[in-house]
């Protein structure tokens, strides 16, 4: 009895850290989100943004988009919620520090551009962004060479492909809270899924 405790002891605090690093991860996606939008050059600012992604895989983050390539069980589907969770809070403190902060930012064009594009580019693009995340991600695992992570964030940003965890910091710093919005992110969310998952199955071949 007293070793089943201690076993869900353990799994609850590794529920918890698993949710503050993931909090850890969208505030550097939304410091990122930040660098971008502060710039007036799509290439520098698209470079900028790959710090926050570093940053993430340099200290053990949990971020959505790096993890969910990489599922094996369907427990660590439901891992996924908890980070899904984590990410959206870290992107909301980033905005909210933001305007606190008084930063010349604003995500209000960038925002309706995007709820603007039907939801099947929606998905597409989003697709494309899971592929290259996964990329990012794996190809550093085997390499351990920096431009992996840098070249697919920028590749991302620069075509317009569609990153669930950073459009999460655009909506929250434009305060967009509207079911269209939740239904475009959920859709984002599938698509960087699938997107990553699809290239891991090659490890099946």
């Amino acid at each position: 009895m007293e070793g089943t405790r201690k076993i869900d002891t353990d799994k609850r605090q590794d529920k918890r850290q698993m949710f503050i690093k993931a909090i850890y991860a969208g505030f550097m996606i939304g410091i990122g989100g930040m660098i971008y939008l502060s710039v007036d050059n799509k290439v520098i600012g698209a470079l900028l943004f790959s710090f926050g992604l570093l940053t993430i895989v340099t200290q053990g983050f949990y971020l959505y988009t790096g993890k969910v390539g990489f599922i094996k069980s369907i427990r660590e589907i439901l891992d996924m919620l908890i980070i899904i969770a984590g990410n959206l809070a870290g992107t909301f403190i980033a905005a909210c520090m933001s305007r606190a902060a008084g930063l010349s930012i604003s995500s209000l064009e960038l925002t309706a551009r995007k709820l603007d594009n039907s939801l099947l580019h929606i998905f597409l693009l989003s697709i494309l962004c899971g592929v290259m995340m996964y990329l990012a991600i794996d190809n550093h695992k085997r390499a351990k060479n920096l431009l992996f992570i840098i070249a697919p964030v920028m590749i991302f940003i620069l075509v317009g492909f569609e990153h669930s965890i950073a459009n999460m910091f655009y909506f929250h710093l434009a305060a967009c809270y509207t079911p269209k919005a939740f239904g475009y992110l959920a859709v984002m969310l599938l698509g960087n899924g699938i997107g990553a998952k699809v290239f891991d199955l090659k490890e099946l071949l």
